[in-house]
């Protein structure tokens, strides 16, 4: 099966019509795979689709594929024509929005008011932000005597990306195209076999846009096979992961065991959110009930610890219950839907496991705690007080719409407390006293920071980890580096043979 046969019509239940891709997106064109994945409509556990699965002899038909593109076509096109391309795909997302949209709240489960304002005009935004940089990739000059010493900066050539995690489809496509393209580059992505329907979608818009074939290769399959097949390819140069701790080990590992391919890996976290006695109250409540509920919790940067100073804790509880209490928990597909559905049956009991463990090591269960709702994976929005630093539900991270909420006394102890995991993907400070607020940011050993505000993230700005949440970073100009290889050229103008 090819093209057409490929495509699955269905509506939501608000009664919007979608044609979604079910193929691998191999060299322009939608092909079958060896067998098939159920995708799952995570607010009623019911089937949407099946889409195929790669597996090894797929992916060395996208290598194939994006070996041939580069060598003959990308390689050899202006940066000017890069750029020119990603803008046009960046067009057709936003001409197309309303559908991506529909796409993703079905596939994913999130509240469409969300996936409207926040996933779809991020991957354009993105591809726009890294178009900008398509002509300005340049090295330097090196001032020796008796030499012109000069680098360059140049591309890796075929690339890949795994995106293990489910929670932002569109967003994590959006970060690994931007800089691999820019820089010259071609890309094979595996999205996540749990919501792959978004990108599979793009990737039709990818051959709409005119971009040559196997430039861009967006496949469909399990990490097991797929995944490890492309960490493992000795024809790729680059490998960026998004997902768990565990499997970005073995995706390093495998990596290493190849062809010592480049690696970036944006992994889990345990975050910790700081609330002062100062903070303006109402402000740092909203923030955080934002910071754990946003995305129904499924955020790798997720504020998940939150810790308050002690002359407001109860204030701050009693806040952060009542609206807590007022979160809109059901229909994806209804506008004032703020949590959706939990991704599958799977991590719906993987977060119900926490909350009975939370439960046995004696936390309080202050607010939630149960099952939301007779059908899909919805989960009451959880939070938990009387914690101690050692629970499980304190140090691991639980992915889901669930958080612990602690008291403090001053800033070396609330530093410990947020030091005490083996994260640092990102952390809050909430207080009035910029002093403060500068000297307890600089001391967080955390890839962000957020002053007053949680969750806020632009293409602009780079994102990503210390210590096991992970290596390298993604967005700003800093994640260009990620796709390049610096090479040195030195010319003898008068040096002695």
């Amino acid at each position: 099966m090819t093209g057409t046969d490929l495509i699955f019509q269905t509506s939501t239940n608000k009664g919007y019509k979608l044609n979604l891709q079910t193929g691998l997106f191999i060299n322009n064109e939608f092909v079958t795979g060896a067998k098939t994945i159920d995708t799952i409509n995570p607010a009623n556990g019911e089937v949407i689709t099946s889409v195929q699965a790669a597996e090894q002899k797929h992916v060395d038909l996208a290598v194939d594929a994006a070996e041939a593109a580069y060598k003959n076509v990308w390689s050899k096109a202006s940066s000017q024509e890069r750029q020119k391309l990603m803008l046009k795909l960046a067009d057709l997302i936003d001409r197309d929005a309303e559908e991506l949209a529909q796409i993703e709240t079905l596939d994913n489960g999130k509240g469409i008011s969300l996936s409207r304002s926040v996933d779809v005009p991020s991957i354009s935004a993105t591809l726009r932000y890294y178009a900008g940089f398509a002509d300005k990739i340049h090295g330097k000059t090196v001032d020796i005597p008796g030499t012109f010493s000069y680098t360059q900066h140049t591309s890796i050539g075929v690339c890949a990306a795994i995106i293990r995690k489910w929670n932002f489809p569109l967003m994590m496509l959006g970060w690994k195209l931007g800089p691999c393209l820019a820089t010259g580059n071609v890309i094979i992505v595996k999205t996540s076999e749990m919501t792959p329907l978004s990108a599979l979608k793009v990737a039709a818009l990818v051959k709409e846009a005119g971009f040559p074939p196997g430039v861009i290769n967006i496949i469909t399959g399990f990490g097991a096979e797929a995944g490890d097949a492309l960490a493992r390819h000795p024809r790729i140069g680059k490998v960026a992961f998004t997902g768990s701790t565990l499997v970005g080990r073995l995706v390093m590992k495998a990596a290493a065991e190849s062809n010592l391919k480049k690696v970036t890996l944006e992994l889990g976290g345990k975050s910790p959110n700081i609330i002062f006695d100062d903070a303006d109250l109402d402000k740092a409540v909203k923030w955080s009930h934002f910071g754990i509920f946003f995305n129904h919790g499924q955020c790798c940067c997720a504020g998940s610890r939150v810790y308050v100073q002690e002359g407001i804790y109860d204030k701050f509880l009693e806040k952060f219950k009542a609206l807590t209490e007022q979160t809109r928990v059901g229909d994806p597909t209804d506008d004032s839907t703020f949590q959706g559905p939990q991704i599958s049956q799977l991590q719906y009991d993987r977060i119900m496991g926490y909350i009975d463990h939370g439960k046995k090591e004696g936390a309080k269960v202050y607010l939630g705690g149960e099952r939301h709702g007779d059908k899909g994976y919805f989960i009451q929005p959880t939070v938990f007080t009387d914690v101690t630093p050692k629970m499980k539900i304190v140090q691991e991270e639980i992915f889901g719409p669930v958080v612990v909420v602690s008291k403090f006394k001053d800033v070396e102890e609330v530093i410990e407390l947020a030091h005490d995991t083996a994260y640092g993907l990102a952390a809050a400070v909430f207080t009035e006293n910029v002093t403060r607020a500068l000297e307890v940011a600089n001391r967080l050993e955390a890839g962000t920071v957020w002053v007053n505000a949680y969750n806020v993230l632009s293409p602009q700005v780079p994102f990503g980890g210390y210590r096991e949440s992970g290596i390298g970073r993604e967005n700003g100009e800093y994640a260009l580096e990620n796709y390049l290889q610096i090479k040195t050229v030195r010319v003898n103008l008068s040096l002695d043979a």
